[in-house]
Formats: structure tokens, sequence, C-alpha cells
């Protein structure tokens, strides 16, 4: 049997941000196997075709959340490391304490983003991810320039820290420990990096 006339408005005020915002909220309730652009139309109120004005298909939808997640915690970084004390130690623990927080505030926006980070041709999702690990190693580069870090191959000292970052927030979303640990596993984190890095 044909389907109904979809008598739902074509145009959106702003389609493309309704249907990200829309995409992440399914995103963080049924996970990214369950997303399709027919349902979030229907969600948001516009017809089944609208979306493709946007996104050609679902994965494009995909790649687009990856990037504004990327986007996004490139922001929460910015912000946390603007507002953080001068001296090293509180800049890391800043920047370390935005991570675990927004990998566990989104846990599977963050595993999309990663996922979406190494697929064949996922070159706006690189470039994306590039800003906040970018802010990462130039932490990194500002402590090595003060004498509060070792010299070293800042990548590769970087890669520790975000695995020591992830660590714990894979953790935290495994529910292997609780969630109000956080803090404190990040201060015990930063003690150990910053002690394990410092100038012979």
């Amino acid at each position: 049997m044909p389907d109904a006339i979809d008598d739902r408005p074509y145009h959106h005020g702003n389609l493309r941000t309704a249907l990200l915002d829309a995409a992440e909220r399914g995103l963080r309730e049924h996970g990214a196997d369950k997303l399709s652009l027919r349902d979030l139309a229907r969600e948001i109120g516009v017809s089944h075709a609208a979306p493709r004005r946007h996104f050609p298909d679902r994965q494009a939808l995909l790649d687009a959340l990856a990037e504004a997640g990327f986007a996004r915690l490139d922001r929460t970084l910015r912000t946390a490391l603007a507002d953080a004390d001068d001296d090293f130690p509180a800049r890391v623990r800043a920047g370390m304490t935005a991570y675990t927080r927004f990998a566990t505030e989104n846990p599977a926006l963050l595993e999309l983003m990663y996922t979406s980070k190494h697929r064949p041709d996922a070159t706006r999702i690189v470039k994306a991810a590039e800003a906040p690990f970018g802010l990462m190693i130039g932490l990194i580069q500002q402590g090595q320039e003060q004498g509060e870090l070792a010299t070293g191959d800042p990548d590769r000292i970087g890669i520790v820290l975000f695995a020591m970052l992830q660590g714990i927030a894979s953790i935290i979303n495994g529910n292997l420990v609780p969630a109000e640990l956080l803090d404190g596993l990040v201060d015990l984190a930063v003690d150990q990096f910053l002690r394990a890095n410092r100038p012979g």
C-alpha cells in the first residue's frame, strides 16, 4: 500500500541544527544503530524528505554529529584552560577534568566521535579532532618550556596522558567505579602524571 501523503512542512527555521540536536538525544537514549533520518524528521515535525537537504544519508548525519562533538570538546577544553589559574599544574588539572567530564557526560557521542574518526575518507572529522588534541599537546609543550615537564616528544607524552584520561572515563562509563569518584581520580592522575614527567 503506498505511503499516505506527507503533509508535514518541508522547511524548518534551522533544520540542520534541529536534526543534530534530535540525533544527539537519540544517540544518548538508544545508540547510533537506532538513528534514522525518517524518525528524526517525524520528531521535529518536517517531511521525511526534508533532512536530505543537509544529510544525503544516515552516515552523513553520523559524521556531522562526530564533527560537532569534536568542536564541542574543543570549546569545553578552551573554556576550562582560559578559566584556570596561570600555574601549570592548575592548567593540567583543568584540562584533564574538563575532558573526563565531557567523556562521562557524553559516552555515546564520544564513542561515535572516535569510531567515525577512523573511517576511510573521514577527513573533516580528523580535521575537527586536531583542535582539541592540539590544545593538549600545546599544554604539554608549555610545561616543557616552563621547566615543569621533562623534555621529550610531546606527542608521545600526550598519548600517555590521553590513555590516563580515557582509562578513567572508561571505568566510570562502564560502571566499574561510581561516577562520584571522578574528580578524586583525576586529581590523583594529575599528581602522578606531573611526578612521572618531572624534569630530572
